[in-house]
């Protein structure tokens, strides 16, 4: 696992998030509009969370499973998780708190 150690992060990586590029960007991230991001797995998993009908693609030269590990990673990450607080409303839960909820 690489660890970025610059000032200079992946274009996934929102402003507000503190956390390093875990290895070089691997993945691109779209919103549901088309525009995209190229990011490291981690970041390119924290951006997949934090949109609606967000969709992840393997770069060329990314290594196999890279975009799986990323929509898996994000299928269990809350929405801008880098925000602490109360989180009780569907839209601020991972896609799979929100299976859980309506399995019960």
């Amino acid at each position: 696992m690489v660890v970025t150690t610059d000032r200079h992060r992946c274009p996934a990586a929102h402003p507000d998030d503190p956390t390093p590029c875990v290895g070089p960007p691997v993945v691109t991230v779209l919103d549901a509009g088309h525009a995209g991001a190229d990011g490291c797995e981690h970041h390119g998993a924290r951006l997949l969370a934090s949109l609606e009908g967000g969709r992840v693609y393997a770069l060329p030269d990314a290594p196999a499973g890279a975009a799986i590990r990323v929509f898996k990673a994000a299928d269990g990450m809350r929405p801008f998780c880098w925000f602490d607080g109360p989180r009780t409303e569907s839209s601020q839960l991972s896609r799979a708190e929100n299976r859980a909820r309506h399995q019960r």
